[in-house]
């Protein structure tokens, strides 16, 4: 059985805990706070998202990063290598207050990212959609609520995609982890932000 590990709790890991909850899948949730502070929200989610620390939620088969791009290498570092585990990258680089793109020199947000998580098989995903259109029901506006995903790796996107499809989602593979970076990431990519929803087509008998 595939185990899921979140680091950071904030809108987005939590949205994706609130999804997998939905669901009765389980996951370890961390923050840079430790377990302690997360035992509200584990209590509000349900028996299936247990607290853990950093460590605990890094050991999982895949594990999803969602933090503040300033505060990512910090959140990572001093982590054990990922040993070609998943590592999905819920990030943007951007930031409130202001939603300025940070200065990523010459490279992409992925590319920055995957350093960070030496021997991980990185999946762009849960990055491009508001929060809460990630924790509400997806099966919501007639259709099946559409996810993106990207990464370089067919075994790892395969996982991903699985993953999305089990807690209700349509998932669509737009490539590398370039294109992904170049299609949906939060800012710039057309694809972002969009609430995009798949509607089973009509069929008419002649």
């Amino acid at each position: 059985m595939t185990t899921i590990g979140i680091i950071g709790a904030g809108a987005i890991g939590s949205a994706f805990a609130r999804a997998l909850a939905r669901k009765g899948l389980k996951a370890i949730i961390s923050n840079s706070r430790g377990p302690a502070s997360l035992v509200d929200l584990a209590r509000e989610l349900g028996p299936s998202i247990t607290p853990g620390t950093r460590e605990q939620a890094a050991a999982q088969d895949i594990v999803l990063v969602a933090v503040n791009w300033s505060k990512l290498p910090s959140a990572l570092s001093g982590l054990p290598g990922f040993d070609g585990r998943i590592v999905i990258d819920a990030n943007n680089p951007i930031e409130a207050p202001l939603f300025k793109p940070a200065e990523l020199h010459g490279r992409t947000s992925s590319e920055i990212f995957t350093d960070l998580v030496p021997g991980a098989r990185v999946v762009k995903a849960f990055n491009h959609l508001p929060a809460h259109l990630i924790s509400d029901n997806p099966q919501a506006g007639g259709g099946q609520r559409v996810l993106f995903f990207a990464g370089d790796d067919a075994n790892a996107k395969a996982a991903v995609g699985k993953l999305i499809e089990q807690i209700d989602f349509f998932g669509i593979d737009l490539g590398s982890l370039a294109d992904g970076d170049e299609l949906f990431q939060i800012p710039g990519g057309p694809l972002s932000v969009h609430n995009l929803v798949r509607v089973e087509s009509m069929r008419r008998d002649v």
